[in-house]
């Protein structure tokens, strides 16, 4: 009777609990008002709409611009066709980059909210400028609507706002994924699962806003002027914030921790200082602190790699446990095991590299290949950046497909909550990136034939919509390869760094924008060399079906490289309640589930 007693109390206890928990969320997330979070009226869904939509006017303005920069350095600018790329090329690099810096700035000092918030009134200063660049008679590129050479204020102007639409963007969007990430609280079943549909509806939102920015927005600088364009893309970018701003009640904020490179650099220098220790012969030897007195986030199983830094958390005879240690000689095995989840990054980072250069080669030569061909389609002429959505849809559409058919049939085949790993889904991207160089090759060596039996008409004898094999099948890659990189970099850095996550999935694609214009020139430099340059003044003198082999033949040979580090990749492997409960052969089936 008394132990029947005791279960009945017991259970009554865990049903509080889980009612505790279904009504609070314990993820060290606040309110607007710095208190603990009402799971019912914050976060989720709710919350997440609302960043979404800036979200989707920040594409919309992004793309609209990017997508026909190429033309307007070209054709206002007067810039070379290997000039234009490299500009191009520089500028999408610098707008990837920068995010390193402000997913820095948001994880240690100012918090995500804040960081959106001023990034894009930065962001929305740039567009006013690109605006006035147009109408403000001493800022136009001249008086009359084709200028033979334009003004030096205007390319200043110009140049200025597009960098400052640039800085913007590095607060703005690393901040903005993983606060809209942050809304779902990893620790419950529901949410946790919403969070991995969140990547696939938050790009699908993107690539709406891509999909306006190059059709819609594209035809009003092409039919209309760019001043027109400018001015819609301001008021749209403006509206978006005041909506962000709405809702702040219903968001959930993650306060800044500071620095989130020193505990890494404290483990570094432990780890040398005890270098001389012999390695425990169990785990949990090792420091930690007990999973109910954690200040803040959650604590990391032990894993076998890199087992140097592992030194960092052995308590010398001196140190008592008990105590508060000095982080600089004694480090928790949580902090050591972010460190390691940085250091297996780093190969992950420079595998992916060559798949970025295939994605570069959609807004420079993809592009400029549709403005000399046919865009005529019955009687109405099609804006060359407007192929662009081509690649929209198609990530649209692999996304959709992902996540309503093929999840829930990979979820059952593996067992995995996911589906499949996300270095498998990366992967498969990697192969859909390779499909589409050999596709552009094929369809670049077709043209160059027309040309060559017609070096007046023969590129206008072809269809643009030639070009739609390679922008569908670089499309439905990104819904693989770019939406797992970003759960990748968002779920596999420590909890700290989430914004900087985001920023090292932005700087794969900054980094492949200036690895690209580094390989044109490198090319242009050895062919030509070799009797004749690849790329001449213009497309027809050119040999972009060489360049895009090239391409297919380097990443097919770095897909080798990247199975290759994927298999030995191990997953952050989370404790659940406590250290007993590690499960190393685990990883990615639950430790990377948040």
């Amino acid at each position: 009777m008394k132990q029947t007693k005791g279960n009945e109390m017991r259970n009554i206890n865990v049903t509080d609990d889980h009612d505790d928990d279904e009504k609070w969320v314990y993820d060290s997330s606040v309110d607007h008002k710095g208190r603990l979070p009402l799971r019912a009226s914050t976060g989720a869904w709710k919350a997440s709409l609302f960043i979404i939509a800036i979200e989707f006017s920040e594409r919309l303005s992004y793309f609209g611009i990017a997508t026909s920069l190429i033309i307007y350095l070209t054709k206002v600018i007067h810039q070379d066709l290997k000039t234009a790329a490299r500009s191009v090329n520089y500028w999408a690099g610098v707008t990837t980059l920068m995010p390193l810096f402000g997913g820095f700035i948001a994880d240690a000092y100012l918090g995500r909210f804040f960081t959106v918030l001023c990034s894009t009134i930065v962001y929305l200063l740039g567009l006013i400028l690109l605006t006035m660049s147009w109408f403000v008679p001493s800022l136009r590129a001249c008086e009359g609507d084709v200028c033979a050479e334009p003004r030096k204020a205007h390319e200043v102007a110009f140049f200025l706002a597009i960098y400052l639409i640039s800085i913007g963007t590095g607060g703005h969007k690393p901040s903005l994924e993983s606060f809209g990430a942050d809304q779902f609280d990893d620790d419950h079943p529901q949410e946790r699962k919403n969070k991995m549909s969140f990547f696939n509806w938050w790009n699908s939102g993107l690539c709406s806003g891509l999909l306006l920015g190059v059709t819609v927005i594209v035809y009003v600088q092409d039919h209309v002027n760019w001043g027109i364009a400018d001015i819609i893309l301001t008021v749209v970018m403006a509206s978006s914030l005041l909506i962000f701003i709405i809702g702040r009640p219903y968001y959930r904020y993650r306060m800044p921790s500071g620095s989130p490179l020193t505990p890494m650099l404290q483990v570094l220098v432990a780890a040398i200082s005890k270098r001389k220790l012999p390695h425990p012969s169990s785990p949990a030897d090792l420091y930690e602190i007990p999973n109910s007195q954690k200040a803040q986030g959650r604590l990391l199983c032990h894993t076998k790699k890199l087992k140097f830094l592992d030194r960092a958390a052995i308590v010398e005879e001196k140190e008592n446990s008990f105590e508060k240690q000095d982080p600089w000689r004694l480090a928790t095995v949580t902090k050591v095991e972010e460190m390691k989840l940085v250091l297996n990054m780093i190969p992950i980072w420079l595998a992916t590299l060559p798949f970025g250069i295939c994605v570069a080669q959609a807004a420079t030569f993809f592009i400029k290949q549709g403005v000399i061909m046919n865009r005529n389609i019955g009687g109405f002429l099609i804006p060359p950046a407007s192929i662009y959505s081509l690649a929209a849809i198609g990530m649209i559409t692999s996304v959709i497909i992902y996540e309503k058919i093929l999840v829930p049939i990979l979820r059952k085949a593996t067992g995995n909550e996911r589906g499949i790993k996300i270095l498998q889904r990366i992967g498969i991207g990697m192969l859909f990136s390779i499909a589409t160089m050999i596709a552009a090759a094929l369809v670049e060596k077709k043209r160059l034939g027309a040309v060559k039996k017609d070096p007046v008409n023969g590129s206008l004898s072809m269809s643009v919509f030639w070009l739609a094999p390679q922008f569908l099948i670089i499309g439905a890659g990104d819904g693989f390869a770019l939406v797992g990189l970003q759960e990748y970099f968002y779920d596999q850095v420590p909890d700290s760094m989430r914004s900087l996550g985001i920023a090292f999935y932005l700087s794969v694609i900054g980094a492949a924008n200036f690895l690209s214009s580094l390989l044109i020139t490198l090319v242009d430099h050895i062919t030509e060399k070799g009797g004749k340059s690849w790329f001449g003044k213009d497309l027809n003198s050119s040999r972009l079906d060489k360049f895009y082999w090239l391409l297919a033949i380097m990443t097919m040979a770095n897909l080798l490289l990247f199975v290759f580090v994927a298999k030995r990749y191990s997953y952050k492997n989370v404790q659940s309640l406590a250290v007993a409960n590690c499960n190393e052969d685990d990883h990615d089936a639950a430790g990377s589930m948040a």
